[in-house]
C-alpha cells in the first residue's frame, strides 16, 4: 500500500470513527466474535457483498449507503450485547439474526420499526442511535459541527443537539435525551 492509500485509508477510519463511534473493522470484527459469524455470513445478514464488508471494514470504503444497512448494525448490537449479559441464548441469537436479515430497516421514531423484544418502546439507546443515524446520514460530522458553529450564537440547544447527535459518541447522546426528558 503506497503512502496516498495509507492516508485514504486512515481519513476513512476516523470518518467511520465519527459516524459510527468506532472504525467498522473493528465493530464488525466484535460482532463476528460475539455472535459467533463469518464474514460471509454478517454480510449475508447485514444485506451487504462480501467485498463490500470487506471493504468497509478494511477503510477502503468509509460509509455505509444503506439506512437498513445501518440499522442492522445497530440491531447486530443490541443482539450481542443480550447475548453478552444471558438474556439471548446462542439459539435465540440465531432465529434474531433471520428477523434482521429479513428487516427492511424501518424507522423507530415514526414507529414502524420492530421494538425491542419485550414488545414495549423502543430503548432510549435505539431511539438515539436513529436520530444519530438520521442525521450522519444528511451530512459528514465535520459539515454538522460547521452548522452547529453557525447556529450556537442565536440558537445554543439547537447547535449543542447537532453536536452531540450527529458528531458526538453514542452514550454521550443518550445522556443529553434522558436529560431533556420531562
Amino acid at each position: 500500500m503506497d503512502a496516498a492509500q495509507q492516508e485514504a485509508t486512515a481519513r476513512a477510519r476516523e470518518l467511520q470513527r465519527s459516524w459510527y463511534g468506532e472504525p467498522l473493522g473493528a465493530l464488525f470484527r466484535r460482532l463476528i466474535d460475539d455472535l459467533g459469524l463469518n464474514q460471509a455470513r454478517l454480510a449475508a445478514v447485514l444485506g451487504l457483498s462480501a467485498p463490500m464488508l470487506s471493504q468497509l471494514m478494511s477503510g477502503q470504503r468509509a460509509k455505509i449507503g444503506n439506512p437498513a444497512v445501518v440499522q442492522r448494525v445497530q440491531a447486530l448490537q443490541e443482539l450481542a450485547g443480550q447475548v453478552a449479559d444471558g438474556s439471548v441464548s446462542a439459539g435465540e441469537a440465531t432465529d434474531r439474526m433471520e428477523e434482521i436479515k429479513k428487516s427492511q430497516g424501518g424507522s423507530v421514531l415514526t414507529g414502524t420499526s420492530q421494538t425491542s423484544n419485550t414488545g414495549g418502546a423502543p430503548t432510549v439507546r435505539r431511539v438515539v442511535r436513529e436520530i444519530q443515524s438520521l442525521l450522519r446520514s444528511v451530512a459528514a460530522a465535520g459539515d454538522i459541527i460547521d452548522a452547529a458553529d453557525s447556529l450556537a450564537p442565536t440558537h445554543p440547544e439547537l447547535a449543542e443537539f447537532l453536536k452531540v447527535y450527529g458528531a458526538g459518541r453514542t452514550a454521550d447522546a443518550v445522556a443529553h435525551y434522558e436529560g431533556h426528558q420531562s
